[in-house]
């Protein structure tokens, strides 16, 4: 999710690209689709490479050290749209996963099974330029510069095949609501601690400019340390910045908790009283208590 209000439209219109090219390509039976690499317009190249280029300077001294090694280790640029194929190649000889292209989101079956086999699917199409500054749904620029660079991580790439492993359990227990706060306040809005303090891995806010800034330095989010059962039963905003931020160690710890036996997690949440997303829990680590001053004054509270 990005929420950005500075222009940055430099002249470069394209109006006869539809908002999703891909909404009737052919797919296969596991949802993917032929990303036909040649056929992207010089505007749409255009536009990956300002999205490229304003985002790669607000992550400066903000994303974390793995993020900026694995963007230079993948070979992603200002140079045009990726073509997922060569990417994957040069991905799968550092972890073992391929990045496949996909016109939407798809199925949550479909989705944990591509994890747990190390396939990244990828939306395929580039947001219009009249969405340059806002986009709900992933593109390929969330897609490959948020999630991709994280998937060179031999540890975080660990993590995301055993959360896709765990997802396929979750299905079958009913627990796949208490599975998804765990992809949504780490994968995709996750903060980790660093020697040099705290810095962003979640995709989320790599590919968000005003996020990265606000996640970081803003006083209104909370952001407490990781724990997983905290974690799953807490509430999240999917249409503006988070209220809350879990912070992890490590990625180590990360893949050590995915690794451990859900079951007797969701056991222990089910039926449990779920916690708004700006509330402190009495036995939270709190690292930084928020002020919620942006959120009041969207409520018009200040």
């Amino acid at each position: 999710m990005e929420l950005i209000s500075e222009p940055a439209y430099n002249g470069f219109m394209d109006i006869t690209t539809p908002k999703n090219r891909y909404h009737d390509a052919p797919r296969a039976a596991d949802f993917t689709i032929d990303q036909a690499w040649d056929t992207y317009s010089a505007a749409e190249h255009d536009r990956w490479d300002r999205l490229f280029r304003r985002q790669k300077e607000v992550m400066r001294g903000r994303a974390c050290t793995a993020a900026l090694k694995a963007m230079a280790a993948l070979e992603l640029s200002p140079s045009g749209i990726p073509d997922m194929g060569r990417l994957s190649d040069r991905l799968e000889k550092i972890t073992g996963w391929r990045v496949v292209p996909v016109a939407e989101l798809v199925p949550d079956d479909i989705f944990f099974d591509h994890l747990a086999n190390r396939r990244f699917p990828a939306g395929a199409f580039i947001r219009p330029e009249a969405e340059f500054d806002y986009l709900q749904e992933p593109d390929i620029f969330h897609d490959i510069f948020g999630h991709v660079p994280m998937l060179a991580d031999p540890a975080f790439a660990d993590f995301m095949e055993a959360y896709g492993k765990g997802g396929q359990r979750a299905m079958g227990l009913g627990q796949l609501h208490n599975l998804a706060r765990l992809y949504w306040y780490t994968v995709e809005f996750g903060l980790i601690r660093e020697d040099a303090g705290l810095r962003i891995y979640g995709a989320g806010i790599l590919s968000s400019p005003q996020e990265t800034v606000f996640s970081l330095e803003d006083e209104s989010p909370n952001r407490i340390a990781f724990d997983v059962k905290r974690l799953m039963r807490t509430k999240y905003i999917i249409d503006d910045f988070q209220q809350t931020y879990f912070v992890i160690d490590s990625f180590e710890a990360l893949l050590d908790a995915c690794y451990a036996d859900f079951g007797s997690v969701y056991s222990e949440v089910k039926g449990l009283a779920d916690y708004e997303a700006h509330e402190i829990a009495t036995d939270d680590h709190v690292i930084h208590r928020g002020t919620h001053a942006y959120f009041d004054r969207k409520a018009g509270h200040g």
